[in-house]
């Protein structure tokens, strides 16, 4: 391994996705640590202008996942961080079909060129508790050994499944290399910008009509300090990366001072179509069935292997709020559209209290 500041730490990292919020700020970071020589950020597109100045010190290559392999060979590279994942799909990129191609064949490519790395010490890949799935036959609280109860009905958690699977297959082919997985929950916090931050900045928020589910956030923060010790320390194996306790769905709309719009749960598909047609992002079955089961998992095995503990997740949420605590301005067009939100639901719990009765 190319000799890092201290032992474990790699001298040259490559870090996928860094056109992205999350890559471009994990790269500026590992690049600002003095144990970390090169730090060498991919992505097939030029990072946006916001990115700019906090990439200053983070070499840039325009590269797909397909060509990486000549990269990892060429520049001796001691580590990868996977981060280039795409959570939900965008109709105007390809929707599901671009989403998969890009998560689960780039991971393919991407770990299919660093098992030819003979160089290669250290793998860290950007998973999600949403591999866990979210239904009504879950238990509490998940741990890293719990298997799904069920196939995750939206395709990202699809998506993790196999990423999963195939870094599986990469470490009993490479036991050689140190392979971190990270199974994040949803990020939130003063910065981040997400589709959960979005749903929570509405100021009408779809809820299922008697479901108040369970959440787990991580302050975005906290996911950096996770990724960066990854990469700078020796963490092998699966990690649930979450802030400690939970939120109920009602109490977080509250402290978020939003009003909740109560929907039959095929009804708040929707709200979230409608959502998406108002600017407040993009909603598939994985947000739709977190909102309806909710899901905890056990951060123990995280808070021993790496002797840190995340900000709970009550106070990430505050963070959140109080970033955001103007609310959203509304045009009268967005508050007529979110109007006739309210009405449709208070319509179709009606006429669901008038079938049972």
């Amino acid at each position: 391994m190319t000799p890092g500041g201290t032992p474990g730490a790699p001298g040259v990292v490559v870090v996928t996705g860094v056109g992205r919020y999350l890559g471009a700020h994990v790269a500026a970071r590992l690049a600002a640590d003095p144990r970390i020589e090169r730090v060498i950020g991919v992505d097939p597109t030029t990072p946006g202008p916001e990115f700019t100045d906090l990439l200053d010190r983070v070499e840039r290559v325009r590269l797909d996942l397909g060509s990486l392999g000549g990269l990892l060979a060429d520049l001796d590279v001691d580590a990868v961080v996977h981060l280039a994942l795409v959570s939900a799909p965008d109709p105007q990129h390809g929707g599901r079909a671009a989403m998969k191609e890009q998560n689960v064949i780039g991971t393919m490519q991407l770990l299919a060129a660093c098992q030819r790395a003979p160089r290669l010490r250290k793998l860290v890949v950007r998973s999600s508790t949403a591999a866990y799935g979210a239904s009504f036959r879950d238990p509490a609280v998940f741990t890293e050994e719990t298997e799904p109860r069920e196939v995750p009905r939206g395709g990202f958690g699809r998506d993790i499944l196999d990423i999963e699977g195939y870094v599986r297959g990469f470490r009993r082919r490479r036991p050689d290399v140190t392979a971190t997985v990270l199974r994040f929950a949803p990020f939130i916090g003063s910065t981040a910008d997400t589709t959960l931050t979005r749903y929570f900045s509405q100021p009408f928020v779809p809820t299922v009509f008697g479901r108040d589910p369970r959440l787990q956030f991580v302050h975005f923060d906290d996911a950096l300090e996770v990724l960066h010790r990854s990469v700078a320390e020796e963490h092998p194996g699966t990690y649930n990366v979450a802030g400690p306790g939970v939120l109920s769905l009602s109490q977080a709309i509250r402290r978020a001072g939003r009003v909740a719009v109560p929907v039959l749960e095929p009804g708040l598909s929707g709200a979230a179509a409608l959502a998406r047609s108002l600017g407040f992002g993009r909603y598939g079955l994985d947000q739709v069935d977190l909102f309806v089961h909710g899901r905890v998992v056990d951060t123990s095995r995280l808070e021993q292997e790496y002797n840190f503990t995340p900000r709970s997740t009550a106070a990430a949420f505050d963070d959140f709020i109080r970033a955001h605590r103007g609310g959203v301005v509304l045009t009268r067009d967005t508050l007529a559209a979110a109007e006739q939100v309210v009405l449709e639901s208070i319509r179709q719990v009606r006429q669901a209290v008038q079938e049972r009765s």
